[in-house]
């Protein structure tokens, strides 16, 4: 049971809450929880050789790994092949458990352009081993995201180009239509794992071109209808 206290009865200072800017005024999101969806295109998973018929394989990261557009990241530690992967993100609005596809657009209060960042080498490695893939996945600055676009605005997004840019060159670009499980389908085999809640973030996929950056690239990511995220890595 989690208990309302006040700021004085807390053992450690209370971290600040993350949040994200929503388009069009002053409102900002909470940041609860970020979901991620693993190998949701079709090209990206022939790309490293998965499963094309396995269902959604979702992983996490921890709220404070967000990074807000414009901001300038360290290279991460550990590795040696840091990559980008440009994913339309879906910001949950309202609560809900085994959520029927047909309803589950109603649960999505927005979206945003996001990159799940990623340690490719300990991904790798842990995969191989067997082992969870958070060493590659989750660790300090990996979920960049954008400005949060509710879909009472720009409807849902079911198709439009997607891409990434490093310094001027596109390296990924595709379509949202290319996702294999759509937003709705997400949603709904999500539901079924947890209960979700407005704050909850879910980073949808990645399609194919992934690589590596260094230090001073610069990514520029962008989807049909949303504001682009721009991250420097310093």
């Amino acid at each position: 049971m989690i208990e309302k206290m006040s700021h004085q009865q807390f053992a450690v200072s209370v971290p600040p809450l993350p949040t994200l800017p929503v388009a069009g005024g002053d409102l900002r999101f909470p940041v609860r929880r970020i979901y991620c969806v693993g190998r949701n295109y079709l090209a990206h998973i022939r790309e490293f050789g998965n499963d094309e018929k396995a269902p959604p394989l979702f992983f996490t990261k921890a709220p404070d790994m967000i990074v807000q557009d414009g901001a300038a990241i360290p290279y991460p530690p550990l590795t040696q092949n840091y990559h980008h992967e440009v994913e339309l993100v879906a910001a949950i609005g309202k609560s809900g458990a085994n959520i029927p596809v047909e309803s589950a657009l109603g649960h999505v209060y927005g979206y945003a352009v996001g990159f799940d960042m990623t340690r490719r080498d300990l991904q790798q490695a842990a995969a191989k081993a067997g082992r969870p893939w958070e060493i590659g996945k989750s660790f300090d600055h990996s979920a960049p995201c954008g400005t949060i676009h509710p879909a009472s605005q720009v409807g849902h997004i079911t198709k439009g180009a997607i891409q990434i840019r490093v310094n001027g060159e596109v390296r990924q670009h595709s379509d949202i239509n290319q996702m294999m499980w759509n937003v709705a389908e997400i949603v709904q085999h999500l539901s079924l794992q947890v209960t979700l809640e407005p704050g909850d973030l879910i980073y949808t996929g990645t399609p194919e071109g992934v690589g590596p950056v260094v230090s001073g690239d610069t990514m520029v990511g962008s989807i049909d209808g949303l504001s682009d995220l721009t991250i420097k890595i310093a």
